[in-house]
């Protein structure tokens, strides 16, 4: 089978033999066209069912496949999409890295799109993927408990394995992340140990990250446990504008907060930011915990305290993942777990510090450490 560009630049599959097209049969299936093109070239990688479904509507519109171009295509493309929300924040940058090593060193070729957390536009680059026949995908996606990407994936049979998505434990997704959830907890335990008792999330929108809302998640646990109120996330429509109103808003309050943990370092270096402009001081007068661990958040001043990830091992570990399920992996590589957890760290020194006295006089003056659970970075 052959293919040329039509004039709106949408590419169109000629027949082989009779009228019908190979995209007229996988639209009768309601199937993608890189899914139909795998039944008659690679049926192996296809589930059974749509597999049928493609052959069924193939039989009822005459279309019969070129053998020998079958033939062609059934080597695979030796190419893995990788779809990730922005290149802008440098989590992703440093996830992109341990992609690209890992995928490099096993001889793969990388095609990346990126969704711009909206989850319509993420069907969008996906489709644009399966045309360009990856062999796989690595994905982040907005929310993978519902996602209609994710559940067209899976009832195609394509390989793919989610990076920094946490899976459920008891689904069939294969994902590669940190405990969100639980990391948050501790990390917001570090702030409570520090003596705030009045801690405000800051998150982008919670419709666009899964992992924005298990984080929230986390600082309720870790509120609650100690016996506080948590309070809502102050959710930002950017992550690099300045939202010096919306922060002078909370600290113009009677009961403002004396820390701030931000679902991500580029929204916590942004805070930081916007307080220097109110006059306020980090951490003299507000303490300030991020997550994801940048690079960036160590060089700034002072040293941004944050949740760390392993950013590049998650991207690492995903392409490994995905070529174990390629059966791509060498013969004496571990079978991955569906879930796995990588493991986290804290750096708690720089913009932590005890809260002001004037801030919270009902404080004694020592309070409780609380132990960790988890490494701490110096």
């Amino acid at each position: 089978m052959t293919r040329r560009h039509i004039p709106d630049g949408k590419p169109e599959a000629r027949p082989d033999s009779g009228g019908a097209t190979l995209l007229d049969v996988a639209q009768a299936a309601r199937v993608s066209l890189a899914t139909a093109s795998r039944v008659f070239s690679t049926p192996g990688m296809v589930r059974e069912s749509t597999a049928q479904r493609v052959l069924d509507a193939a039989r009822k519109l005459s279309f019969r496949p070129n053998l020998l171009g079958s033939k062609l295509r059934a080597q695979q493309s030796r190419m893995i999409g990788v779809m990730l929300p922005t290149m802008d924040n440098a989590v992703f940058a440093e996830c992109w890295r341990g992609i690209e090593e890992a995928a490099l060193a096993a001889g793969y070729s990388l095609m990346l799109v990126t969704s711009g957390y909206d989850p319509a536009r993420e069907g969008e680059r996906v489709e644009y993927l399966l045309r360009h026949r990856v062999d796989g995908m690595v994905l982040t996606v907005a929310d993978a408990a519902r996602s209609a990407v994710l559940d067209q994936l899976d009832g195609e049979g394509v390989p793919y394995v989610l990076a920094y998505n946490q899976a459920s434990a008891r689904g069939r997704r294969y994902s590669v992340s940190v405990d969100n959830r639980g990391s948050a907890c501790a990390g917001v335990e570090t702030l409570i140990a520090a003596g705030h008792r009045r801690i405000v999330v800051v998150s982008g929108a919670f419709v666009a990250s899964d992992r924005a809302r298990q984080r929230f998640a986390g600082y309720q646990d870790a509120m609650r446990e100690h016996g506080l109120e948590p309070v809502p996330a102050l959710c930002l429509p950017s992550h690099t504008a300045s939202n010096a109103a919306q922060i002078r808003a909370l600290m113009d309050a009677n009961d403002a907060p004396t820390a701030f943990f931000c679902t991500n370092d580029l929204l916590a270096i942004g805070v930081i930011s916007d307080l220097g402009r109110l006059g306020l001081r980090v951490p003299a007068d507000v303490s300030v915990l991020g997550y994801d661990g940048i690079a960036l958040g160590s060089v700034v001043e002072p040293t941004l305290a944050t949740v760390v990830q392993p950013n590049t091992d998650i991207g690492t570990r995903a392409v490994r993942h995905l070529l174990a399920r390629l059966r791509a992996a060498p013969d004496d590589a571990p079978v991955p777990s569906r879930v796995t957890l990588l493991p986290h760290a804290l750096r708690v020194t720089g913009t932590i510090a005890a809260p002001p006295e004037r801030a919270n006089p009902s404080i004694p003056a020592r309070v409780p450490r609380i132990p960790a659970r988890i490494p701490r970075i110096p």
